[in-house]
């Protein structure tokens, strides 16, 4: 069987690998640190919903450790929660769905995520706290090879307070994304089979 022979898809069939390529976290400790994360997941879908959409579930996590009883670093965090949801540009929303309906299938062109992550500790009694993570991918789908996605920009959402009145009786939270690296994505199928 080749790569070619197996169809990806957003179910409990397909297992996907997901690397986070991040820049400048925040540590607990008032650290900046660059990290790789590679975790492993499901796209699980709830159904009854349009646009297509549901849980991303990590597969198992295994955490290592060496001769002494120290902990060895995986490089993978712990997803808390995690959910996703098929697209159009939703920076662009000028047409609406109804044009995807002239096709057979819906073509929705981007994948929605937003992951929480688990804090993740880190060497020196340091930790990273834990995330929420935004990314946007691109999804197209072939008979063929069925599923396939592009990884794109991952972000946080930082959030400002800011007091409507010089009493600060009243505020707003108000809320930006920040770009902290880069999403990569590949279904574990086509890794694995050569």
């Amino acid at each position: 069987m080749t790569s070619s022979d197996v169809k990806s898809t957003l179910n409990e069939d397909t297992t996907w690998r997901i690397s986070f390529l991040c820049n400048g976290i925040p540590t607990e400790n008032g650290n900046i640190v660059d990290q790789i994360f590679v975790i492993n997941v499901q796209f699980i879908e709830e159904m009854g919903y349009e646009p297509p959409q549901g849980e991303m579930l990590q597969t198992t996590v295994k955490t290592t450790y060496d001769g002494a009883g120290e902990k060895i670093s995986n490089n993978s965090f712990k997803i808390s929660k995690a959910t996703w949801k098929l697209s159009e540009d939703p920076n662009d929303r000028k047409d609406g769905l109804w044009i995807w309906g002239l096709f057979a299938e819906p073509l929705y062109p981007f994948m929605l995520l937003q992951i929480e992550t688990e804090a993740y500790e880190l060497p020196n009694n340091n930790l990273i706290r834990p995330l929420k993570l935004y990314a946007q991918l691109t999804h197209t789908r072939d008979k063929e090879k069925g599923v396939t996605l592009i990884g794109g920009v991952l972000n946080i959402r930082e959030k400002e307070t800011y007091k409507l009145d010089p009493f600060g009786a009243s505020s707003i939270d108000l809320f930006e994304d920040k770009a902290i690296g880069q999403l990569n994505i590949q279904p574990l199928t086509s890794l694995s089979v050569k």
